[in-house]
């Protein structure tokens, strides 16, 4: 961990990983970006990136919080230009010329083309896997057991993950509930079987895990700055964290989120719905497997949907809808034993708890010490006549403070789309000091500034500011409850080297670099 983020005041930096391509990476932001937008971050002050989940997403999807794996990194992330195989083959030269001017033309696209990009770089990967194959591993070359020793290290999760993708693959895509009752149901002799008939297939994708993890190492280390990750509160059911623990889910059940601010009518997610007795009585293993392989790839990571661990909205079949567990007593309990296995890796934790929030999971993280948000735009006393915003500067320490998440409209959008009055209240909070701004006035660069300089004020320990609000751009990365192709497509405007040359990105650097000093950060 390049900082103590157990300790003092700190600037972070929400972007996602995808969204941050260079010159060199093939349409989408990869491993080897981080330690370039890492130098930009430098010289902006910040401590720590934020990142979404980097894990593989499932088949046709571009959301990260929809994955196949709750422990694969996305090989969609791995860089070909860093791949040793790759250079030995001629790099980018393999490529044929529809292949090439496929790649041309998502390095082109305003946004990532998730399509084109795996299309590619499958299919390069495949080659530099044989090139692998036959010039390392049937040979018991160096790097042969180099991949070994990873393989053997990794073995509480590769072992079903390879597994899983392989038989995914050779079944062309099919669900793994619609597998044949032997495989579906995780037969000894049929796994046994699957593991020898499968054997290279298995391997390319312990390959592919392996280079992925070397490709992370190298850029962590790097970077010089803390990355942290994010802990989706669930994976998609066709993944090989539920083939493989199918007893700790109901599939006659999907979970979501009652109505609240993302969503007036509540949000049904399609995943399988827990089964918390059953995961409690065998020691919440599979919680406590993921928070390990969180604290080996971050130096922290957010608690996403962190209600949901104390208390997790589930959808009948017949359109009833109630949470698990029901009595509040249990709840609390619940929660707090997640919130101790994923605190026992050792890992920084800051815990998501947007949304509609029982009293008693806040008073938990006060006790616990755990950071939770508070969303500017949203910190109002509602009771209060006029509705006034909360004054940053009484925010407990233990806080993460920010303008927006992922999910919300950017900062621009929301005060140009916000009542009069609403824009008043915030005024009166962020627009007292210089540099100052006008309710009446559309978003500029004014009232951009001077909520950026009230958030870095605050007291809060932790501040996380999305890119999008520090330049005031106005695209979103999703926008929830819409099935839309635009949603985890945004990327920079320009490469992400060139945010040390281009001039409104060294400005903003200059600026938020002086409120970090300021503001102790």
């Amino acid at each position: 961990m390049p900082r103590d983020f157990f300790r003092g005041r700190h600037a972070g930096l929400l972007v996602p990983l995808f969204s941050i391509p260079s010159r060199t990476s093939w349409g989408i932001g990869e491993i080897a970006d981080l330690p370039r937008l890492a130098r930009w971050m430098a010289d902006a002050g910040f401590s720590f990136v934020q990142l979404l989940p980097i894990n593989e997403m499932a088949q046709g999807q571009n959301s990260p919080y929809s994955a196949m794996s709750a422990m694969a990194i996305d090989p969609i992330f791995i860089a070909p230009s860093d791949m040793p195989d790759v250079a030995a083959l001629g790099g980018e030269a393999l490529l044929d010329g529809d292949e090439q001017a496929r790649l041309a033309q998502a390095r082109q696209a305003p946004g990532v083309d998730y399509a084109a990009v795996r299309a590619v770089k499958d299919r390069v990967f495949r080659a530099a896997f044989e090139y692998f194959r036959t010039r390392e591993w049937d040979v018991h070359g160096p790097r042969a057991h180099r991949l070994r020793i990873f393989m053997d290290r990794a073995r509480w999760w590769l072992d079903d993950y390879a597994l899983f993708r392989a038989l995914h693959a050779r079944e062309q895509g099919r669900a793994w509930q619609e597998w044949d009752p032997p495989l579906r149901d995780r037969r000894p002799d049929a796994l046994a079987r699957a593991r020898q008939e499968l054997a290279g297939e298995i391997l390319f994708h312990s390959y592919l895990q392996w280079i992925a993890s070397l490709q992370w190492k190298e850029a962590c280390d790097e970077a010089d700055i803390g990355i942290f990750g994010d802990f989706p509160f669930m994976v998609s059911g066709d993944s090989a964290d539920v083939w493989s623990r199918q007893h700790d889910f109901r599939f006659d059940a999907s979970v979501g989120a009652p109505p609240d601010a993302f969503s007036e009518t509540g949000q049904d997610w399609g995943f399988p719905a827990y089964r918390w007795n059953i995961i409690a009585a065998g020691g919440f293993r599979w919680l406590a497997a993921r928070a390990r392989r969180s604290a080996e790839l971050y130096d922290g990571y957010r608690v996403d949907h962190l209600v949901g661990f104390f208390r997790t909205y589930v959808r009948e079949r017949d359109g009833q809808a109630s949470f698990v567990p029901a009595i509040e007593e249990e709840q609390m309990l619940q929660g707090e034993r997640v919130l101790d296995v994923l605190s026992a890796t050792g890992a920084r934790i800051i815990a998501e708890d947007l949304g509609v929030i029982p009293a008693f999971v806040r008073e938990t993280l006060t006790r616990l010490e755990i950071p939770g948000y508070k969303v500017f735009r949203w910190e109002r006393d509602w009771d209060a006549e006029g509705k006034p915003f909360k004054d940053p500067l009484a925010y407990p320490s233990s806080s993460v403070a920010t303008s927006g998440t992922h999910d919300t409209e950017t900062l621009a959008q929301w005060w140009d789309e916000a009542p009069v009055e609403e824009r008043r209240a915030a005024a009166a909070i962020a627009c007292m000091a210089p540099p100052g701004c006008e309710a009446e006035t559309p978003f500029n660069e004014a009232t951009r500034d001077a909520i950026l300089q009230v958030l870095y004020a605050s007291r809060s320990d932790l501040l996380i500011v999305p890119i999008h609000d520090i330049f005031g751009w106005r695209d979103r990365i999703n926008t929830p409850a819409l099935v839309s192709d635009k949603n985890w497509t945004w990327r920079l405007p320009w490469p992400v080297e060139d945010l040390a040359r281009d001039a409104q990105a060294t400005e903003r650097a200059g600026f938020v670099r002086k409120l970090a000093s300021t503001y102790g950060r």
